[in-house]
Order: C-alpha cells, then structure tokens, then sequence
C-alpha cells in the first residue's frame, strides 16, 4: 500500500496539485468519485453496470481515499482493522447474521 501512496504523492507533486489537496478538498473529491461510481450502476440491474467503468470509478474513490489519509497521516491498515472492531461489537453474529437492520435496531 505503501508503494501506492508513493506513486500517487509522486503524480500530485509533479504536477504541484498538493496546494488543492487538503483534506476538504480531497473529501469533496471523493465524495464526487464515489457519485460517478453510482452513476454506472443507475438505471441498470447491477450485472448491467459496465466492469470497466466500476474499475475507473473504483480506482478514482480509492485514490482519493489514501490521499486523504495520507493527509492525515492515517495508517490505513490500522483505521480500517480498528473500524472492523467496532462494527464487530456493534453487530454482534448472534443478532446481526442475514439481517440488514442497523445496530441500533438489532
């Protein structure tokens, strides 16, 4: 992941976009991304989304994801495996397992 985060700093930094990249910024982005993500699965059964486009899009929402953590510092393995945890006391197998009801309605 590492070597990623590398690549994608060293893409921004040839082109001096880190001025526009902090973390407002970088959110917005993301959330944006992740619209054009939907954007290729509207109007259509899931199967119908193009493999293609979900990859691009996938690849956009990721990107500025790790460039958000990055600006923060974040250390991506640990926030996620922390994240995990929680949701692990939140849904707990025994209440949780083929249900799509919210923690606070188990």
């Amino acid at each position: 992941m590492e070597q990623v985060i590398q690549r994608l700093r060293r893409f921004r930094d040839e082109r001096n976009w880190q001025q526009f990249h902090n973390p407002k910024d970088l959110a917005l982005a993301l959330s944006i991304e992740a619209s054009e993500l939907l954007e290729a699965f509207l109007w259509k059964a899931a199967d119908d989304a193009d493999p293609e486009k979900v990859k691009e899009e996938l690849a956009d929402v990721l990107a500025y994801a790790l460039l958000l953590s990055d600006a923060y510092k974040f250390d991506i393995e640990k926030i996620v495996l922390e994240k995990i945890e929680k949701n692990e006391e939140k849904y707990p197998v025994d209440k949780a397992k083929g249900s799509a009801k919210k923690y606070n309605e188990l």
